[in-house]
């Protein structure tokens, strides 16, 4: 048993994780699961947003720590997990998808923890929409257990240097509020109704032209690792094919009559 459900809403993916006994802590069963979801989602042509929900309450609790202490020979992750150099296969991440370079945004729908791992999985979304009462946190600083699904790369990269030092050092618990803050949240919504939001947010977002959509995404993450020239090369090779396909139909569209005056609700 895996512990994860897939529901559809036409283009719309959510992913619902549901070891809510364990408030979704993850187990290395349940991180194949979500991984092998999430690559059958990035495969479907017909699929244009992601969304990882936990149901009971709990976002992710991190990796399950009882799972750990029991592991045989030292392998709570089940299995080699190593990163190779060059450009062999990555395998997952100890969480599950945490290595994955999807083509496609998806939106964490965060009720109550998302802490430890948990919230690793969370940074690794591209949005996060987060109930008043949720939190985020570095809790697993108190049990000795590194960041080792890229918390030590994107945390710093979202809410600056010296903020994700706060978080990583202290390992304290970082409430909706001050998330929405600093750049951890993108959205706060009252509570039990992170899953509604997230899914009206992705259903906004896939009514967008894709390919346009895509290309600005993949030009905006490549960025960190390119200097401002390479960067802006690869703007231009990214979406000016883009322009093309999709920018003109879209002007015809507004030459038409559609979206004036900001209006989004018939593109």
């Amino acid at each position: 048993m895996t512990d994860l459900i897939v529901e559809r809403s036409g283009p719309v993916v959510t992913f619902i994780r549901t070891r809510s006994a364990a408030r979704n802590a993850m187990n290395p069963e349940g991180a194949v699961a979500l991984t092998e979801a999430l690559l059958a989602f990035e495969a479907d042509e017909t699929a244009s947003v992601g969304v990882i929900w936990g149901a009971g309450g709990a976002f992710c609790a991190g990796f399950d720590l009882k799972h750990a202490a029991q592991a045989p020979g030292g392998t709570p992750f089940g299995g080699d997990l190593d990163i190779p150099e060059g450009d062999a296969d990555w395998p997952r991440g100890p969480m599950g998808p945490t290595r994955l370079s999807l083509s496609k945004p998806v939106i964490a729908a965060i009720a109550g923890p998302a802490v430890a791992g948990g919230m690793e999985i969370a940074l690794w979304c591209d949005l996060r929409v987060m109930e008043e009462d949720a939190y985020m946190g570095v809790f697993c600083r108190r049990w000795g257990v590194p960041l080792i699904d890229g918390g030590t790369v994107r945390l710093p990269r979202l809410v600056g240097q010296g903020r994700a030092m706060d978080l990583i050092l202290t390992g304290r618990k970082v409430e909706a509020e001050e998330c929405l803050r600093i750049g951890l949240a993108d959205r706060v919504v009252p509570h039990g109704q992170s899953r509604e939001a997230a899914e009206a947010l992705a259903h906004d977002i896939a009514r967008f032209p894709q390919g346009c959509l895509r290309a600005d995404r993949s030009s905006a993450l490549a960025q960190w690792d390119l200097p401002m020239p390479e960067a802006l090369r690869n703007e231009w090779r990214t979406s000016a094919a883009m322009a093309v396909e999709e920018g003109i139909a879209g002007a015809g569209r507004f030459a038409s009559g559609k979206g004036r005056g900001g209006d989004f609700g018939a593109i």
